[in-house]
């Protein structure tokens, strides 16, 4: 187990992301023309996340929101169009996240990566998700997604580290495409995608 954590994993990562990559392409660039003809430039959303142990890194994203690139008042229900909603539910909008994983940003498999300013908000046991790579996918994606309380998605994030093996990753990336084939989870109840994380006590 600790020979995949420590060596195993990447190799999977970058083999499987490369073939990804390859396979996928022609759906990346029809997706990545669509995007750009529906919504205009820039095609790709980037922005700063946590990675392993905390240390930030530039995620890709297709652009999924009107104007993401500038400050708005707006909220992110009212800045999703119909083509955004559609990409977000497919999960399409995260291919270019295979970059990340190649690059070594990311894992195929882990604690999704969220947003910085929730580093200060996580308790010392939740903050532990950042003991191993943020994933493309994980475990509290195959169970519930963005349909669960942030509480019971931290537990699972922490449940993954300690217990990620090579059965573990093959396990979560096989329901990862049933739940994604049948659109489940997407958003919280009320919300574009899930509410800001304000820590455990609120």
């Amino acid at each position: 187990m600790h020979l995949y954590r420590r060596f195993g994993k990447r190799l999977f990562d970058i083999v499987a992301s490369a073939v990804a990559l390859t396979l996928l392409s022609p759906v990346i660039a029809l997706v990545a023309l669509m995007v750009r003809s529906t919504m205009g430039s820039p095609v790709l959303f980037r922005q700063r996340r946590p990675g392993l142990h905390g240390v930030p890194f530039v995620i890709f994203k297709f652009r999924t929101m009107r104007h993401e690139e500038t400050p708005t008042t707006a909220t992110d229900g009212a800045r999703l169009d119909a083509f955004g909603q559609w990409l977000r539910a497919t999960s399409l909008d995260e291919l270019p996240q295979l970059v990340n994983v190649l690059k070594g940003d990311m894992s195929l498999v882990g604690p999704r990566p969220l947003l910085m300013q929730y580093l200060n908000r996580y308790t010392a046991r939740q903050a532990r998700r950042h003991d191993a790579r943020p994933g493309l996918t994980g475990w509290a994606q195959v169970n519930g997604r963005n349909a669960i309380s942030w509480k019971e998605k931290l537990e699972m994030d922490v449940w993954y580290v300690d217990r990620q093996s090579l059965l573990v990753d093959l396990a979560i990336l096989a329901r990862t495409a049933g739940w994604v084939l049948r659109r489940r989870g997407v958003n919280a109840p009320g919300e574009a995608t899930i509410s800001e994380f304000l820590g455990s006590g609120h």
